[in-house]
Parts: C-alpha cells; sequence; structure tokens
C-alpha cells in the first residue's frame, strides 16, 4: 500500500483555517543585514528573497493605517549573558549587538517615522518583549507575519502567537530562510497546526479590502 503524501494524510486533520479577525497588525521579524550580505555567517538567500518582497506590504499597509511593528536582536557585547543558554547554542548571534554594521536593518525595510521596534533576545518575538501587551491595548487580533527566519524566530512567533490567543498569518513570500528544505517544512508545520500560511496576492488582497 502506497504511503500517503502530507497533504493527504493531514487533510480533515490538520488543515482547518482560522482567517482575518478584527484588527490586523503586522510585524516584521529581524529583517537585519547579517541575513542577506553574502560571506556573512548568518547569510541566508531566502531571506533576500523575501526582503524584496516585503516593502510592498509594508507600502500598502502602511497606506490603509495597520500598525506595522519590527522586531531586532540585541545582546550584551561584553558578555552576552542575555543570550542565557540560546547563545551557546547558536554562537553565530553574536553579530547582533550594537554597534555591528550586520545587526542593522535593512535598508529596504527600516522602520517608518513612529513604528515601534521590539529588541527581543530569543527566536519568539513574543518572549520577554511587551508585543503581546501592545498589541492587545490597540484591539489587534490578528498578526502578519514577514521576516526571517521560517525555522526559527518565525515559527517561534507563529506558535506564541496562537498561544497568546491572536490569529498568526505567515505571508509565503515575505518570509525566508537559509534552504528550501526547512523553510518549506516549516511553513507546512505553521499552516497545518498554529495558523495560516498564505500568499503575498492574498494579503494584498486583504489589505486593499481594508
Amino acid at each position: 500500500m502506497a504511503e500517503k503524501s502530507a497533504d493527504e494524510n493531514y487533510k480533515g486533520v490538520w488543515d482547518n483555517r482560522l482567517g482575518f479577525g478584527r484588527k490586523s497588525a503586522i510585524v516584521v521579524i529581524d529583517l537585519c543585514k547579517a541575513y542577506t550580505t553574502e560571506g556573512a555567517p548568518l547569510f541566508a538567500p531566502g531571506v533576500v528573497k523575501c526582503v524584496k518582497e516585503v516593502p510592498e506590504v509594508l507600502d500598502l499597509a502602511r497606506s490603509k493605517k495597520v500598525p506595522v511593528i519590527h522586531t531586532q536582536v540585541r545582546y550584551n557585547p561584553v558578555n552576552f549573558e542575555d543570550g542565557g543558554i540560546w547563545i551557546k547554542k547558536a554562537p553565530v548571534l553574536k553579530d547582533l549587538v550594537e554597534g555591528n554594521a550586520l545587526a542593522e536593518f535593512c535598508d529596504e525595510v527600516k522602520p517608518g517615522p513612529g513604528e515601534t521596534v521590539i529588541t527581543k533576545q530569543y527566536a519568539s518575538c513574543f518572549f520577554g518583549t511587551s508585543l503581546a501587551a501592545t498589541l492587545t491595548a490597540q484591539g489587534v487580533d490578528t498578526l502578519i507575519i514577514l521576516g526571517c527566519t521560517t525555522s526559527g524566530c518565525i515559527r517561534a512567533s507563529a506558535v506564541d502567537a496562537v498561544q497568546h490567543g491572536f490569529r498568526p498569518v505567515v505571508v509565503r513570500e515575505c518570509v525566508g530562510d537559509r534552504h528550501d528544505g526547512p523553510h518549506e517544512a516549516n511553513l507546512f508545520d505553521i499552516n497545518a497546526k498554529y495558523g495560516d500560511v498564505i500568499s503575498k496576492a492574498e494579503v494584498i488582497e486583504y489589505l486593499n479590502s481594508l
């Protein structure tokens, strides 16, 4: 008997759709030059592609007055103690300190005037940050997720979003990773169990409807 494909195996079990709620915000996760600078330890070709797709979504969201929040990673450059055990597992992240050009936002997706920037030390943009309170105070129930990397901070943030009571919506073309394998596998899992993975065309249609 032939083994079912993943789509067939999950169909009707892990394929429910949440959809958009009453009010959305966009979070742009960690789109810094460390991921787009060829030769840098964190360089990820998939992030280079995603950075090219994000500005159109941001411009439209801003025109529709949809809140846009950015995240960045920063560590204590002296001892990295705020990175805890994770920085020991992933010492490559030590480039993400103030003053290192690789830690700066990519030019194409820099925060706009008045847009909130949340600094984090771990994968999820919720862990140890004020993000949940910030969204709740604005009446947001849907989080549109852009950025990197799909298998790390995107997945962790999507999982925490649903666990905090938000609807996670990940825009496929606007997230990226080092390799297509982990990228696709994590998009599959996010869409199956934690939120909705939608196309850029779908999110543009939604934003235009506001």
